[in-house]
């Protein structure tokens, strides 16, 4: 319910003036007083523009945005290391007496029920399209791979666990506790999970794992090495 402007102006009574601890000045005074406040409250004006301002009911007094920090602004993102400091770092080595077999069995289990996930269980029903199509586009991390074809001999028959794998390599660590470095290139890898068999073009394959996930790949009569 709006109050009336009479209501407003009228004086606060003898005893709850005395209650509350303030005096109740004349209209006189309290005009003097209002127009005092408002005027150092304000943004300065010009005399008129200020009698004008003081006849209105509502105002806007001045108001201050709080500043900005700058700082945050003008902080520099920190940089990863590039290629030449990683390998000065040495951090895509792996130390020789982690270069064991064994090691590396759990990251196939690991790598193992994520594929069956991806595709769906693999039954003897899937359609093998299909899986490929996921395959193509899998994380190989972990995967026991075979060197089936190559241009060159002596890697053909090489067999591993995937530790790592680079734009244009596989890193695997055969069951002899040797790492082995294959190049993707005129090469062709088979891929074996729970009875399916899946064969990999390295040379259609020279993408980092994090590229290939967003690839899309065309089905091909045939590929060369």
């Amino acid at each position: 319910m709006p109050v009336s402007e009479a209501l407003v102006r009228a004086k606060i009574p003898q005893d709850l003036a005395k209650d509350l601890g303030v005096e109740s000045l004349a209209r006189t005074q309290a005009q003097a007083f209002a127009q005092a406040f408002l005027k150092n409250s304000i943004r300065q004006q010009r005399h008129h523009e200020m009698k004008n301002m003081l006849k209105r009911k509502a105002l806007i007094l001045g108001y201050a945005r709080p500043k900005k920090d700058k700082s945050k602004r003008n902080r520099k993102k920190a940089k990863g290391l590039n290629a030449r400091q990683k390998r000065e770092m040495k951090i895509f080595q792996i130390k020789p007496e982690h270069q064991r077999y064994e090691l590396f069995l759990p990251l196939h289990e690991l790598w193992r029920q994520y594929v069956i996930d991806l595709c769906g269980g693999l039954k003897p029903t899937s359609n093998p399209q299909l899986v490929q199509q996921k395959l193509l586009k899998a994380d190989f991390h972990g995967a026991i791979i075979t060197v089936v074809r190559s241009k060159c001999p002596s890697y053909v028959g090489t067999t591993g666990i995937l530790v790592q794998e680079f734009k244009h390599v596989f890193k695997i660590i055969t069951k002899e506790n040797k790492l082995k470095v294959i190049p993707k290139r005129n090469s062709v890898f088979a891929v074996e999970v729970n009875g399916f068999v899946s064969h990999i073009y390295g040379s259609k394959f020279e993408q980092r794992a994090s590229e290939r996930s967003a690839k899309k790949f065309k089905v091909r009569g045939t590929i060369d090495l």
